[in-house]
């Protein structure tokens, strides 16, 4: 039944998917769509407010310009909103601000899309800094992923083209017509099933807590959950994430959540397809992000049923449920880790941590090759045309010929700029974890000696480096090596790729396309889904074996072995 579940689903996301992605095609196309009577004087206003002009486009490196100031803008904001917090209203806990390093981090957090956080929202962030600090840069960062997966589509498809379109007219788009009204209606539901919504002091009352009260905390959860989950940002209003049932209180929130979380995701590649104008070129992408992540999820699965043998040899039988999500069982609790690290977000509704070694490889092996499967609001889409390019150009000098795609010619810079969107995060994730594993300052932050810190290590900076925000929760990453460092990492892992990326869409969009010839790459064929993925997991193989088989595999091996 868990499995059937799972497939089930998977044929609604296809379906939801597919319409969302016609839907992106015409707002992104300027198109009338249903929404445009009511939105459509508003994104006019805001032209007029920022002054724009609509119809002037730009070409690579003005789009990028614009993404890094206007992100830039954004992270100085915040920063200082955090830095502030306890000096301004919306604020009746009397929250302080928080410390600049500290504040560092969360601000290249949220602007990044990433939400990595090593405070407890309800402890360290006031209601201020929950709606106009991070609920507005979950709006925004998701927004700016989608804009330059957007501009990749325009590059790879217009022709003699070097302009890529208008980032804050694409912006303006992406918030007021795709983000704004799936977040509005996500909400609602999940204040119907329960999830609060308000501005209330926090509830104090008789508990177990010190001198026998406990403190319930309130606050405007159920906007910030709908936004945190479709724009693939993942930052917890509660330190449990979608644990807490204030968060997350029922199977169908449950379900909710997942399924929004990959909606985006999942829905560019058919915005692709008809932007190309072969609807087979985006199925191509799109069968290549189910397959690897449908083995994912029945990766974990077997792993996670198969229990422990340690336990088993003691009498415990059956999957191990401690720091399980135990209200909705385990498939439910598989899913979410897997949709959660297959996309950029970072939510969760169990522990990581408490997976099974093989169980825990699969999340950390999925956020390691770039999320692509459905990846980030945006990021994923354009991290899996890195691999695409790379895939074919491979191909082209098997047979000997010129790699194209889509009739347009792959030459060594594409090749350049997509192994820099490629490995860059994975650089640093190996740097990074070098270096804290040769520190105090890395080593200190490790409560599980042994095979399974390494793994917490590595998650830890794969998590921040490719933009997720999930963690191997037994690490401490509080001092300036995972604050500072990780916050550079965070900042880095965004932003090149993703100029990388721009500039072989201003490649792409100058060029002319030739017509297929015999020994032309069908890119649009079963057996190019098999080639693409095989590229993508021997990549990630060679990269990152050595920490794999140090970390989870080794934990494993000692596991069986009854240790």
């Amino acid at each position: 039944m868990d499995i059937l579940g799972f497939f089930i689903i998977l044929v609604v996301l296809t379906a939801a998917a597919y319409l969302l992605g016609r839907y992106l095609f015409r707002v992104f196309s300027g198109n009338r769509t249903v929404l445009s009577p009511v939105f459509s004087p508003v994104e006019h206003w805001i032209y007029r407010i920022i002054g724009t002009d609509p119809e002037e486009e730009s070409d690579w490196k003005g789009y990028a310009k614009a993404v890094i100031i206007f992100n830039g803008i954004g992270f100085l904001v915040l920063f200082c909103l955090l830095l502030a917090q306890g000096w301004l209203f919306l604020n009746p806990e009397g929250i302080p601000g928080f410390t600049p390093d500290l504040a560092f981090n969360a601000a290249a957090s949220f602007v990044t899309n990433t939400n990595w956080q090593v405070y407890s929202g309800e402890v360290a962030a006031s209601y201020l800094t929950q709606v106009a600090g991070f609920a507005v840069q979950n709006f925004l960062s998701a927004g700016t992923g989608i804009c330059i997966a957007i501009a990749v589509m325009r590059g790879l498809t217009r022709v003699k083209d070097d302009r890529l379109g208008n980032f804050w007219v694409d912006l303006t788009r992406a918030v007021l017509y795709v983000l704004v009204p799936l977040s509005l209606v996500l909400a609602i539901f999940l204040v119907s099933q329960g999830v609060i919504q308000n501005f209330d002091p926090y509830v104090v009352t008789s508990g177990t807590g010190p001198g026998g009260v406990q403190t319930i905390a309130m606050g405007p959860v159920a906007s910030q959950e709908a936004i945190k989950e479709l724009g693939t940002n993942g930052g917890g209003f509660f330190n449990a994430n979608s644990a807490h049932p204030f968060e997350n209180p029922t199977p169908w929130t449950n379900i909710a959540e997942i399924f929004a979380l990959l909606l985006l995701g999942a829905s560019l590649p058919f915005t692709f397809g008809r932007m190309a104008g072969d609807p087979r070129q985006g199925l191509v992408l799109y069968g290549v992000m189910i397959v690897i992540f449908s083995g994912a999820f029945l990766g974990i699965y077997v792993a996670e049923s198969a229990g422990n043998p340690v336990l088993t040899n003691l009498g415990v039988f059956g999957p191990p449920m401690e720091g399980k999500e135990v209200r909705f069982g385990l498939a439910p609790s598989v899913l979410f880790a897997v949709a959660t690290t297959a996309t950029s977000c970072g939510a969760v509704n169990a522990m990581m941590d408490s997976l099974t070694p093989l169980a825990g490889l699969v999340p950390l092996m999925l956020i390691l090759l770039g999320e692509i499967v459905f990846g980030g609001a945006g990021s994923g889409f354009y991290t899996m045309i890195a691999f695409l390019l790379v895939a074919v150009f491979i191909a082209g000098l098997m047979i000997g010929r010129t790699p194209e795609y889509l009739g347009k010619k792959v030459e060594a810079r594409e090749m350049r700029y997509a192994l820099l969107a490629i490995l860059a995060p994975g650089i640093l994730v190996l740097i990074l974890s070098g270096i804290a594993l040769v520190t105090p300052a890395g080593l200190s932050a490790i409560s599980n000696p042994g095979a399974h810190g390494l793994s917490e290590i590595v998650y830890a900076f794969a998590s921040m480096a490719n933009n997720n925000g999930s963690a191997f929760a037994g690490l401490n990453p509080t001092g300036f090596l995972y604050s500072v460092g990780g916050g550079v990492a965070i900042l880095i892992g965004r932003f090149v790729p993703a100029i990388a990326m721009l500039a072989i869409a201003g490649s792409a969009a100058g060029k002319n396309t030739v017509p297929p010839g015999p020994g032309t790459l069908p890119t649009s064929s079963a057996v190019f889904v098999v080639w693409l993925i095989g590229v993508i997991v021997v990549v990630g193989a060679l990269t990152f074996f050595p920490l794999l088989a140090a970390g989870p595999i080794a934990e494993y091996l000692v596991m069986v072995g009854g240790g």
